[in-house]
């Protein structure tokens, strides 16, 4: 049966004659989203000997074993990380269809080896040249619940992956754009073992049921004693974009199969047009880098509020003594929990796109301005009601602000990549929630990123920063960084999956690293101790967990939920002079090299 709390939203949804049939992937997706499922221990088994994560050369930390062989083969082949990847992105696009692909979206952060400059590629998917700020409100002006607009056509933002490795490839790639797919289109010809992390997400999402190619390409699929994952539609369009570039994929017969999928999708069909896909560019943006423990951290920019928010989180915490406290503590999490509540209070004030919004990026981050926000966090006690701080004025908090709940997701893939002449990459690459907006078009699944707006057009009486409007950019919780030695030697190139735990998520692992001093792979295994404004996360199954009852005597409301991260990161260990990987248990991830 339908809860009772979903009838009365359900019902109001069916409009006069229409057939319920037609509904029930969006009853599942609700009761699926919604729903308190059981819950598993994480496996923090590596997938392989830490002899395996060391490399002289090169370096790849993904979430599957293909794709990291494909962006090796590439280096081997004289590729650099640009190159490799492009090469990791499309096996990916193949392999792990629910995470990312080249219906989606993605920020990618570049180190020059040559030059040792920073910058970050911005392939953030935009809104219609339609779109309006009501887009996800309906009954009586209220906003959508966020588990009914995701299987939407209005969810889809413009796809810019390819756009954007294509541009960062034009100025850095070694190779010939071409030659880096050829891995994926050969694996989308021939076939690959069915991924056992794909198979586990189909198996628990029962809805996939409901939508026909998904069901077709993915569900049939999976089932049998040796099941083998093909795509020959995906082969036809890497094999098009191979050869001409993102314009394939923008522009012409594919261009109009996206349009055509999205508005056919009911109910609340998409607005796009061939004239949003032919007019998406990619941006280049300044990175956001601060301080902690005398290391330097660079991060993204907006539209990700990864990049100011995490380094908030730090700026509060180098206030006091982590590397002396117990990392599964009660105390590490109040003090985790209550520097992350203040920092994602600024996060909703005042993070957007800036191309549409001003982002006082450098007050935020402001040590004076971190330290008066750490004051206010009492050692003992959760404060009752986190408030957005003033940063350009040094003021702590807003105490007139009151701040909405907002509906956050999950989803997502990153990987890290070092190669032999010193560049970086750190890329988070992302459909948003796992399988998309279920619209499936030419082998790849579309995204549902403007469901990462806010619902809400006003905050306070003035336009909301992350509100929907006609090409603009939804806020991020992506979280690609760098890290380099109070010397300036590299110390990690690390990111993760997640929606937005991923910014928690990349917390924790930085932490591990530089206040604990810890291995990346134990770094990446410590428990997830997430808190995004509504409630402090802690990782079911885990050490962290046993802290509930003291965390909740301290005020908190406490949460032990699972939290299936994808930390992929590498580090450069002096004492070794090589590269050590890092990779998410919790995902079956693999970091290799040469």
């Amino acid at each position: 049966m339908i809860h009772k709390s979903y009838s009365s939203i359900l019902i109001g949804f069916v409009p006069e004659r229409f057939s319920l049939t037609r509904l029930l992937p969006f009853v599942f997706l609700a009761l699926l989203l919604q729903a308190c499922g059981g819950q598993q221990s994480p496996n923090l088994t590596p997938a392989q000997q830490p002899e395996e994560q060391l490399a002289d050369r090169f370096m790849i930390s993904a979430a599957n074993d293909l794709a990291v062989e494909a962006g090796l083969d590439v280096m081997r082949r004289g590729g650099n990380a640009v190159d490799a990847a492009v090469a990791v992105q499309m096996m990916l696009s193949f392999v792990e269809p629910a995470e990312s692909g080249v219906g989606g979206g993605a920020f990618m952060m570049f180190r020059s080896g040559e030059t040792g400059e920073m910058v970050m590629f911005d392939g953030r998917e935009t809104a219609p040249a339609a779109a309006t700020e009501d887009r996800f409100t309906w009954l009586f002006g209220r906003p959508m619940p966020l588990y009914l607009a995701i299987p939407t056509g209005a969810s889809v933002g413009v796809p810019g992956t390819v756009a954007m490795l294509y541009e960062a490839h034009q100025q850095h790639g070694n190779l010939e754009w071409a030659e880096l797919f050829e891995a994926a289109i050969t694996a989308t010809e021939e076939g690959v073992p069915y991924p056992a992390q794909l198979k586990r997400q189909i198996e628990r999402d029962y809805s996939l049921q409901f939508f026909g190619d998904i069901r077709r390409y993915l569900v049939y699929q999976a089932r049998g004693d040796e099941p083998v994952l093909r795509n020959p539609e995906l082969s036809e369009t890497l094999t098009r974009i191979a050869n001409e570039g993102p314009s394939a994929l923008l522009e012409g017969e594919i261009a109009e199969d996206i349009v055509d999928a999205a508005r056919s999708r009911w109910p609340r069909r998409s607005d796009i047009t061939l004239d949003d896909l032919a007019g998406y560019e990619p941006r280049q943006r300044d990175v956001v880098c601060g301080t902690y423990r005398g290391h330097e951290l660079c991060g993204p920019a907006p539209p990700s509020s990864g990049g100011i928010t995490a380094l908030q989180i730090l700026g509060m915490l180098e206030q006091f003594d982590i590397g002396a406290m117990e990392p599964n503590s009660a105390e590490v999490a109040h003090l985790i929990a209550e520097a992350s509540r203040l920092a994602f209070a600024d996060r909703a004030f005042y993070i957007g796109d800036p191309d549409f919004t001003n982002v006082p990026i450098d007050a935020l981050i402001n040590p004076d301005y971190l330290r008066e926000r750490a004051a206010l966090i009492d050692l003992d006690w959760a404060k009752e009601d986190p408030k957005p701080g003033s940063p350009e004025q040094l003021e702590a908090e807003l105490d007139d602000i009151t701040l909405p709940n907002e509906e956050e997701s999950t989803g997502t893939s990153h990987f890290s990549i070092v190669d032999g002449d010193g560049n970086w990459i750190s890329m988070t690459t992302s459909i948003e929630v796992p399988f998309g907006s279920r619209i499936m078009t030419n082998g790849f699944i579309l995204n549902n990123q403007l469901t990462d707006f806010t619902f809400t057009s006003e905050l306070d009486g003035r336009p909301h920063p992350n509100r929907v409007e006609a090409g603009k950019r939804p806020r991020s919780s992506m979280s690609p960084f760098f890290v380099m030695c109070p010397d300036g030697e590299p110390r990690l190139v690390v990111g993760s999956r997640g929606g937005s735990r991923i910014i928690g998520y990349v917390v924790k692992t930085m932490l591990g690293v530089i206040d604990w001093d810890l291995p990346i792979q134990d770094a990446i295994n410590l428990p997830n101790i997430v808190h995004r404004g509504d409630g402090l996360e802690l990782e079911y199954g885990t050490d962290a967990a046993f802290a509930g009852p003291e965390l909740e005597r301290m005020g908190h409301r406490v949460n032990i939920t699972e939290m299936e991260s994808g930390v992929h990161a590498i580090e450069w260990v002096p004492k070794l002079n090589q590269w050590r990987g890092g990779a998410d248990p919790r995902i079956q991830g693999i970091a290799k090299g040469e």
